[in-house]
């Protein structure tokens, strides 16, 4: 009776989150188990969506222009994937928005068929040799082509002297390429890329998930996989943004004070092998998330610069800033 008096006082504007039926929320995103976009994977694990009053939802991709594409069909409120991408999308004018942070560096790894170690010793050598990518749309380059074409740029390897083709964003794709001889290099992601190198099928030329290599290669820390959605979303349904943002942040936050050990131990992977494997790189990288989904100048300005120098013969492109493509009222911005 007590229960039943609290509820009619309390009524349905009023009571909490948790009182209430969960909204449901669908996400659309790479992977699985890609450790860029591991704290997509990690949500509903540690009931990080239930405790903001959502049911999430997760659409599983080969890439992140494919994860855009499901977002702006509507098949999913809201998509996880990379920044450089999403900029690609909106200097078409698709209405795209960027709401959180998910990663602080590129986090990806260029790797090389290990039978052409002694051939290829570095990136310039890469000179007319096939390079793989995470899948891109027939209209938007994935984050990992622009990081792959940036790479090369800086090592004095024009464009036009290599090749790019699709190499999925998973373990078995990237090794069937590899396999195959379809790809002399690849850049790929971790936890896959320390895999393939224990497996001896290729060595590392250029790893960006490290804060300092960041900086160095980059010249800052860098707004790589993000939370985004439709303009459309935010006008019409600002809670649902709100509450996927206070998810992705409880996430998040999860993470920084919890240990490699808890983290992989919460995921409860089935593969051995990809248990150990996963646990040895976030023992290294576990500093490639955002601690919180705030965005950072620093970030800005370098994704800002690199997304305009990897797009040099757009007038647009030139001149596009970031500050257009993000909303930080939910996540919050600082100077750092």
């Amino acid at each position: 009776m007590r229960i039943v008096s609290w509820l009619l006082l309390c009524g349905l504007a009023t009571c909490p989150a948790w009182a209430a039926a969960p909204i449901p929320i669908t996400l659309a995103t790479a992977g699985p188990g890609n450790l860029s976009h591991l704290p997509v994977d990690l949500i509903k694990k540690i009931g990080a969506d239930r405790a903001e009053g959502v049911e999430l939802a997760v659409r599983y991709f080969g890439g992140g222009p494919l994860a855009y594409k499901d977002m702006l069909e509507k098949n999913a409120d809201f998509a996880v994937a990379g920044a450089p991408a999403l900029a690609g999308l909106k200097l078409q004018g698709e209405p795209v928005v960027s709401i959180a942070t998910v990663n602080r560096v590129p986090t990806f790894v260029l790797m090389l068929r290990a039978s052409l170690k002694g051939k290829v010793k570095k990136t310039a050598d890469l000179k007319g040799r096939v390079i793989g990518v995470n899948t891109s749309s027939a209209s938007t380059k994935s984050t990992s082509q622009q990081v792959a074409e940036f790479a090369l740029r800086q090592a004095g390897v024009s464009l036009a002297q290599v090749n790019f083709v699709p190499a999925g964003q998973s373990l078995e794709d990237q090794m069937a390429a590899l396999d195959s001889g379809a790809v002399d290099a690849l850049m790929g992601d971790e936890p896959f890329a320390s895999r393939l190198k224990d497996s001896g099928k290729v060595t590392h030329l250029l790893d960006l998930h490290d804060l300092g290599a960041c900086r160095k290669a980059m010249g800052g820390l860098f707004l790589n996989a993000q939370l985004a959605t439709r303009a459309e979303v935010i006008k019409n349904n600002p809670d649902k943004v709100e509450r996927m943002v206070r998810v992705l942040r409880r996430t998040l936050q999860w993470i920084a004070s919890h240990s490699a050990e808890e983290v992989v131990a919460r995921l409860d992977l089935a593969d051995p092998d990809a248990r150990a494997s996963l646990l040895r790189t976030l023992q290294r990288h576990k500093a490639i998330y955002s601690p919180d989904g705030a965005y950072t100048e620093e970030q800005i300005r370098t994704t800002e610069r690199f997304f305009r120098e990897n797009n040099a013969g757009d007038e647009k492109a030139r001149a596009f800033s970031f500050d257009t493509l993000i909303d930080s009222r939910w996540a919050g911005r600082v100077k750092p």
